[in-house]
This record gives structure tokens, sequence and C-alpha cells, in this order.
């Protein structure tokens, strides 16, 4: 089973984890060990004034450098590791439904217009994109949402999704591998804004020092170091070295605002950076045989990201160095070291920052591919769907359950519809819902390029069009019952533009009387059922049924039923054709203690 995957790659990180806290801990005591050897060696040497102690001390001193940079590496190990746990762990709350508390279920995206998202759970709490998102940054969650509320694309397009999914999907260590070290991004950066803000940053053409001062910048250091060395040689006085020094100093405290404005980014991003750049060499570095390549070569060309995101990391590195008072005092009286930063940032944003928007852009797309491919990776029975071009609206499901359900659990079902409108009646919790959010979510998915849970599913680019969870809006005056009917008549308007929709209705007018709503709903699946639309409607109201014998319209009758064993109610929740021919709410009623 795909679970087992997740279970014993979480074990293996706990044990190397583990593994890797134990090396820390000894690391950490032989530091600690060459630190005070060091100290009493060379306090022992210089008590006897013995040469050798010093060339000891120098030793233990230099293993001690040796040390702090394993320590450091190790440090950096088991944060993969303990990302690489979370990943591992959100995999397996997937199987389960654990997956209800993952922090983004791209709720910020919901909207007034979006109702599509809620009737068919595809953005906030218990979502499809809570489910499945392996986004990051800012840019692959916005995409990932697009993608669920966007129209459908032409079927090419789709294929090619499609393709890229599938890739992904059997590269299982590589997708693993690239969502521990997005996992390990700043949660900062996260929303667009932020984004935004850094890009608007980097992509600043402002520029640090006009021809005059960086002559200035590229002479003085070098007379410095110059008058420094002929001073000690005695070629001239030492104190003229000793005024270049405190030139070059004033200087830097002059422009200290200025350059720390100007080095800001920076400073703020430094760890960003090297994650960065982590990702874009396990990117660059993949091999792929999709449309993903075309991202890859986005990445790969002028050099790389990775290599131009190293370089800019180095620059930030050394800006970071400013921080040290000693270090700033030294590195500016000699080298000028805050100009030498901005003039290595500015020459780096005059010939890479441009590409810097296209990076994110493209690793937003890889993001977007990781969310998709998540159902290759945690459901045995799933298929890429296909889509068709067919001047008639199709869909053709075979054992098809809804993605959001346990796999163990889902009641799978088929169905073939072609520009026809169908009815579906049944007694209370027996399914009817249920299925039509499988046929809606389903269908997003399909659009999407991702796969769905079927053995085959075949639908043709439909606008998708629900009425499902209504809510009244008391600010606005407006009822349940409205608030339907304004869904509805944006079906019926739309509907004259002959484009083809995919309509999903569920409890129609449930919010009227009963006489009202079967003549409003029967008139409603006249002017809804056309040759460019697949319509369907679930109901209580078995007069809605007859509407597929008494008029000249392409409409079918479907039905879920239940059945009693030893005085209980169950449900097979299997699609059945023809009308309903039970009830069960008196069943109900006395289950409640109503009747």
């Amino acid at each position: 089973m795909k679970i087992d995957y997740f279970k014993d790659n979480l074990v293996k990180a706990h044990l190397d984890e583990k593994a890797c806290l134990d090396h820390i801990n000894r690391i950490t005591f032989l530091r600690f060990a060459a630190f005070c050897s060091m100290i009493i060696i060379w306090a022992f040497g210089y008590d006897q004034q013995n040469r050798l102690c010093y060339l000891l001390a120098i030793f233990c001193l230099g293993y001690f450098v040796y040390l702090i940079k394993i320590h450091q590496k190790l440090k950096i190990t088991q944060r993969l590791l303990k990302s690489r746990q979370s990943v591992l762990q959100q995999y397996l709350d997937r199987f389960s439904k654990n997956w209800h508390t993952f922090t983004e279920n791209g709720k910020e995206y919901l909207t007034e217009y979006t109702t599509q998202a809620k009737d068919l759970d595809l953005l906030g709490s218990a979502s499809l994109y809570q489910y499945i998102c392996a986004a990051y940054t800012a840019y692959g969650k916005q995409k990932l949402s697009h993608v669920l509320l966007d129209a459908p694309q032409n079927p090419s397009s789709i294929k090619k999704r499609q393709q890229a999914v599938s890739d992904l999907a059997f590269q299982q260590d590589l997708s693993i591998d690239l969502q521990v070290l997005l996992n390990l991004l700043p949660a900062k950066q996260s929303t667009l804004v932020d984004s935004e803000k850094f890009l608007n940053q980097i992509e600043s053409t402002e520029s640090y020092a006009g021809p005059v001062l960086k002559f200035f910048i590229s002479v003085l250091p070098i007379l410095t170091v110059l008058s420094l060395v002929c001073g000690e040689l005695g070629i001239f006085s030492w104190q003229i070295g000793l005024i270049f020094l405190f030139v070059q100093f004033a200087l830097s405290g002059f422009f200290y605002g200025k350059s720390s404005s100007f080095l800001a980014p920076l400073s703020s991003f430094d760890q960003q950076l090297k994650m960065y750049e982590q990702i874009f060499h396990t990117i660059e570095k993949a091999t792929f045989t999709s449309p993903l390549q075309e991202l890859q070569t986005k990445l790969t060309k002028d050099g790389g990201a990775c290599k131009k995101i190293r370089k800019l990391y180095r620059i930030s590195e050394c800006a970071k160095m400013r921080g040290n008072l000693f270090f700033y005092f030294l590195a500016n009286s000699l080298f000028l070291w805050d100009f030498q930063c901005a003039l290595h940032f500015t020459k780096w944003k005059q010939n890479t920052a441009q590409d810097v928007r296209i990076w994110l852009d493209t690793l937003g797309e890889f993001e977007l591919t990781l969310s998709l491919a998540v159902l290759c990776r945690i459901k045995d029975n799933y298929v890429f769907p296909t889509i068709t071009d067919s001047n008639s609206p199709i869909v053709q499901a075979i054992d098809l359950s809804h993605v959001l359900l346990e796999e163990n659990s889902a009641i799978a079902n088929s169905l073939e519809i072609n520009a026809a409108t169908c009815i579906i009646t049944g007694s209370n919790m027996s399914g009817k819902t249920t299925f039509l959010r499988s046929i809606g979510i389903s269908s997003v998915l399909a659009y999407a390029g991702a796969p769905v849970c079927a053995k085959s599913f075949t639908v043709s680019p439909m606008n998708i069009f629900t009425s499902m969870r209504i809510e009244d809006d008391i600010s606005k005056g407006i009822s349940t019952f409205y608030a339907e009917l304004l869904r509805i008549k944006g079906m019926v308007e739309f509907s004259k533009s002959h484009q083809p929709m995919l309509i999903l209705i569920d409890e129609i007018f449930k919010g009227t009387n009963s006489a009202d709503r079967i003549i409003g709903a029967a008139e409603t699946i006249r002017k809804l059922t056309n040759p460019w639309s697949i319509t369907f409607v679930s109901t209580h109201d078995f007069e809605l049924c007859r509407l597929a014998e008494s008029e000249h319209l392409p409409i079918t009758n479907y039905h879920f039923e239940e059945y009693y064993t030893d005085n209980e109610i169950h449900f097979d929740y299997k699609l059945k054709p023809g009308q309903c021919q039970t009830t069960n709410a008196k069943y109900l009623l006395k289950m409640a203690g109503i009747l």
C-alpha cells in the first residue's frame, strides 16, 4: 500500500534525526574540549616559554574552527530531517481525516463570487485545496487557487498539465525533497504582499553611487593598503596610512544610513536566499520527460538561477558581517566594506534582478504541479481523465468516487450523460448531494490536469455552475430562497450565450412551499435543458420526474435508496436508474424522538 512508503520513510527520518542529534552532541563536547585545550596549552606554553605548546594551541584552534563548521552542517541536516518528518506526516494525515487541521486551506481566495468553491468544497475548511496543497510560496498558492476556480482551458493545454503532473508523480523522492526544502522557507514570504515587497526591493533600479564616488571607492582601498605597506617598509611615514584609514572610516560612517537602507533587502532575506538556492539546484539537476522541461529551462538558462542566487547569497553574507562592530571598523577602514557590498549588489541587480520574478513564477508552477500530483501518491485507484473536444457536452464516469472521502469507505458510481438533464431523487442521507459534488469536484480536477478517483472519467470542457450551499444575507435583505433564485437566474442568463455548461443544483427551491417549488423547478429544468448543457438536479419532489415522460426533452431519472435490516436503516449509496420509490423522513423523525 502507498501508505507504507510514508510510514517507512517517516521512521527512517526519525532514526536519522536521532543519529544526527547524537553526532551534534559529540561535536559539541569535542568543540568544548578543543577550546579548553587551546586555552590550557597556550597558558602552559606562555608560562614555560615553550614554542611547541604554541603550535599545539594553534592546532587546537584550527580543530575548534573545523568543529564549528561541522556543527553548522549538522544543524542544517537536523533542520532538513525535521522538515522531512513534517512533510511525511502531512502525507500520512491525508490517509485519515487529520488533514482537516492543515493550516493552508485557501480561504483567503474565497469571495462572494466563488460560489462553486463553497458548494464543491474547493477552498476553505475541509476543502480540496487544503487536502492537496503542496505549495509554500505565495505564487504557488495563488496558482493552485486559480486552477481550481478558473474556467477550463482547451484540451491540449490540459493534456500538457496532465503530462507534467504524471512526470512529477512518478518521481516520488524528488517531489518529497522539493517539499522538504520549500517547507523551510520563511513564513513571512508566504503571502503575495510580502513577495511583491521583496521583488520590488530587488528590482529597484536605484543606483548606489555615481561615477565620482565609484572612482574613490575603487582607488582609496588600494592607496590605503599601499601606504600601510610602504610605511612598514620605511619608504615614507606610516602616518600617511593612518590618514587614509581615517578617511575611509569617516566616509563609511557618513554613508552608513544610506548603505544600511540599500543593503536592507539582503539582511532581511539572507536565509531565504540559501533555501531558494538549494531548491533551484534540486530542480536544475532533475530529469524530466514532460513540459516540465520547459519550466526547467527557465531556471537553467544564462548560467542558471541556482548560480546567480548563490552569488547573491554570498553578497548577503558579506553584508551581514557588518553587524560585527570590530569587523565593521576594520573592514571599512581598510576596504570600504559597505561600499564594496553595495556596489556588488548594484551590479547583481543590473545583470540579474529582472529574472527573479520569472524564477519565482516558475517555482510556483512546480508547486502547482506538486499539489496536483498529491492524489497520485495517496490514492490507489485514480486515473487521468480524458478531456474531449466534442461539440456536445459529455460526462462519462466509471466507478467514480469523491476524492475527499477516505478511499476504503468511498462508494463508487458510474454514469454516462450527453447534453441532457439528470433528475436525481432519493431519501434523506442516501447520497444525492455527495454524488453531485463528486461530479463537480472531479470535473474541476480534470480541468486542472489532475487525476480523479475513478476507473475512467471522460468530460468535455464546460463552465461549472452550482446551487448547493445557499446562504441568506441579512445585511442585503436577501433570504435563502431569493439567494437561490439569483443563482438560478445567473445560470439561465449565461445559458443564453450557448457556451457549454455543467449545472449542479441540489434540492432545488427547497426554501419555498411545495406548490410554487414544483412549478418553479419544472420551468427552470426546461430552461436549463439545452444541447450545450448537462444539468444535474436533486429533489424530493417526485412530480419533477414526470417531465421525462410528459415532455419531449432529454431528461433522465436516477435515484438513491435505502433498505432496512433489523429495524435499522442502511444506505448503499449506489446510483440506480428511474425514480425513487421509498422515503425515510418518518423513520428518521422517529429515531430523533419527534414522532
